[in-house]
């Protein structure tokens, strides 16, 4: 079963979005029937930024809480942020078959007290999904993402299935390689206008595609989400350096160089950042400290 699930900066609750999603035992018999299935988040008003969905991941499963008794978590995998959020109420109608159910507009806010669980039709989470990642499944952004024509508009959308073809076609974008790497790495490009954080550099070819890379900090062969927070913008040289641990960032996020093996030719190019490189306007969308610390494990050493 599909679902909502609310949270917002500042819960209450022990969220990880990314991860984890922490819930009291009035939703546990919802959740249940989630675990394996396709759920989107929901930031409401209390969140400060207006009311919106904003990303998408699966339930991989239930863990009890060890502190709360009959408090449980779910496990997140597959978490991925749209595009940009999707309003969860377009031209006055509303993104949730339940909602739209309800005839008198004022009673909505009741309806959703002690609902920050709640289940989801198929084609409105068909619905939202779409709408969230517009940008990357638009064929005219498909240079700019690193995706050929075939993928972003191609193959994953003859996806078989006589129940729900839309459903499962939605599904199996999720779950493309090549398409989260292009949403990935149009966050990441956005987050840092472009701009290599260790260089400096910023070029954007006629077609409007930036020299810039997403690099991932930690590999999403490791665990690693596809959220901002774990990937920096890099030039091509220095994602190679990056990817090698050969380079990498302090806790105070100045740049770790390893001297003894990273060529000095190469060293130039890091001397305006030395001190430390450029991140993104918005603080929240900095990488994160747990994911530098595991990149700095196997950092190669000054």
């Amino acid at each position: 079963m599909k679902a909502v699930l609310d949270t917002k900066p500042e819960s209450a609750y022990d969220d990880a979005i990314a991860s984890r999603y922490h819930f009291p035992p009035r939703y546990l018999a919802t959740m249940e029937n989630c675990v394996g299935d396709w759920v989107v988040f929901r930031r409401p008003r209390a969140g400060g930024e207006g009311i919106a969905y904003f990303a998408v991941g699966r339930i991989s499963g239930l863990v009890p809480d060890p502190v709360r008794p009959d408090f449980h978590y779910a496990t997140i995998a597959d978490f991925l942020p749209f595009d940009r959020p999707v309003a969860w109420r377009d031209k006055g109608r509303y993104a949730e078959m339940a909602l739209r159910e309800i005839e008198n507009v004022p009673q909505v806010g009741l309806y959703l007290r002690g609902k920050s669980v709640r289940p989801l039709e198929n084609p409105d989470f068909v619905a939202i999904v779409d709408a969230g990642f517009a940008d990357t499944l638009d064929p005219a952004n498909a240079a700019m993402l690193g995706l050929d024509e075939s993928v972003s508009v191609g193959s994953i959308w003859d996806v078989p299935g006589p129940d729900d073809p839309f459903e499962r076609r939605t599904v199996a974008m999720l779950v493309n390689r090549k398409i989260r790497e292009a949403s990935f790495r149009g966050a990441v490009c956005r987050a840092y206008d472009n701009r290599c954080a260790v260089t400096g550099i910023r070029i954007v070819n006629g077609g409007g595609r930036a020299e810039v890379q997403a690099a991932h900090i930690l590999p999403v062969a490791a665990g690693g989400p596809d959220v901002v927070q774990n990937g920096i913008a890099l030039s091509a040289t220095a994602h190679w350096l990056f990817d090698r641990h050969l380079i990498s960032l302090g806790d105070d996020y100045r740049l770790l160089v390893s001297h003894n093996k990273v060529p000095s030719e190469l060293k130039a190019l890091f001397a305006p950042q030395a001190d430390r490189v450029i991140l993104p306007v918005d603080r929240r969308l900095w990488p994160s400290q747990r994911f530098l610390a595991t990149h700095r494990e196997r950092f190669g050493g000054l």
